[in-house]
């Protein structure tokens, strides 16, 4: 069984369709990415796995994560499975400005020990190369270093599912190769399920 399957999807924001027909199943383990031009609904696919649909938004099909039909499921049960069992970059990266990067990567894990909170975080901001940064706010970084942060936030509870929104477009392009890499054996290590929208063929290989 995939662990993400999207049968017949289609989305239309007042009467305007944006997707129609979309079918994606993806396994356990496996990395995904979906490429496309600009404004051809990478995003929006990625929005609707995650039922972050924006007001006006009718969906039809079927999201199946696991068992579940995520098109069917109430507002409070879909937020527990976005907090537990998937996790999301977005291209605007969402951080919480009044929080440091520590706590911003961290604030996933308040169910782990201290311990073992910090040395996740630790782990993460060795990966993005922010460890001398901990103790910043997001104010204060790059718009690269901040997207750095909002990808350590994403994988730091080890989601089942990881769904990245075009997540390299605003670093330079070693840094990018490098931590494509880098993140790539992050994921098949923990054994992260990954679907990754970029409009980059080369970024996507």
């Amino acid at each position: 069984m995939s662990l993400l399957s999207i049968t017949n999807l289609s989305v239309a924001i007042h009467r305007f369709n944006i997707l129609q027909g979309v079918t994606l199943c993806v396994d356990a383990g496996e990395i995904v990415a979906v490429t496309g031009e600009s404004g051809s609904g990478k995003s929006m696919t990625a929005l609707a796995a995650m039922q972050l649909l924006p007001k006006g938004t009718q969906a039809r099909g079927h999201i199946m994560l696991g068992d579940q039909d995520l098109l069917a499921l109430p507002e409070a049960e879909l937020c527990a499975i976005r907090g537990n069992d998937i996790g999301m970059v977005f291209q605007d990266f969402a951080l919480f400005p009044h929080l440091t990067v520590a706590k911003n990567i961290g604030f996933g894990l308040q169910k782990l020990p201290r311990k073992q909170q910090q040395q996740r975080v630790d782990e993460l901001l060795e990966l993005v190369e922010l460890t001398g940064a901990q103790n910043q706010y997001p104010h204060q970084l790059s718009g690269g270093q901040q997207q750095r942060v909002a990808l350590a936030r994403a994988m730091a509870p080890r989601p089942d599912i990881l769904l990245l929104d075009e997540p390299f477009s605003s670093m330079d392009s070693d840094l990018r190769e490098q931590l494509a890499r880098e993140v790539r054996h992050l994921l098949r290590r923990d054994g992260v399920t990954a679907i990754m929208v970029t409009h980059d063929q080369h970024e996507a290989f």
